[in-house]
C-alpha cells in the first residue's frame, strides 16, 4: 500500500509557472507508475500526464502537451508535474495517483487503473 500527499498547489496569473509534488511512503514507490489527474467542479476527473515505473516513458493530454512535464524520483520517492504556461483553463484540483498493475498505452490515461489517490491540491489560474 502507498499513500500519497500532493503539494505545491496555489492562485497564479495566466502564463506563469507552477511545480505540483507528490510525496509517496513505502519502499516499493518504483513499482508504480504514476498518473496526474484534475478536476473541476461538475466534471468527471480527467487525466493530465503520466510516467512509468522507471520514469522513462511520459505520457500527456493534448492539452497540457508542450506546456507540462512529468518527472519522477525513485530515490526521493517523489513524483513531479512542472506547470508552464498555465491558462485559466488549467484550474482546477490536481490529483496525484499511483497504479500498482503493469500499465501499457491508453491505461495509462484511465481512472480506474489507478489503485492510490491523494487528497489533490488546489490550482487557479486567473485572466
Amino acid at each position: 500500500q502507498v499513500q500519497l500527499v500532493e503539494s505545491g498547489g496555489g492562485l497564479v496569473q495566466a502564463g506563469a509557472s507552477l511545480r505540483l509534488s507528490c510525496a509517496a511512503s513505502g519502499r516499493t514507490f518504483s513499482s508504480y507508475a504514476m498518473g496526474w489527474f484534475r478536476q473541476v467542479p461538475g466534471k468527471e476527473r480527467e487525466f493530465v500526464a503520466a510516467i512509468s515505473r522507471s520514469g522513462g516513458v511520459t505520457y500527456y493530454a493534448d492539452s497540457v502537451k508542450g506546456r507540462f512535464t512529468v518527472s519522477k524520483s525513485n530515490v526521493e520517492n517523489t513524483v513531479y508535474l512542472q506547470m508552464n504556461s498555465l491558462k485559466p483553463e488549467d484550474t482546477a484540483v490536481y490529483y496525484c495517483a499511483a497504479a500498482s498493475t503493469y500499465l501499457s498505452g491508453r491505461y495509462y490515461y484511465t481512472v480506474s487503473e489507478y489503485d492510490y489517490w491523494g487528497q489533490g491540491t488546489q490550482v487557479t489560474v486567473s485572466s
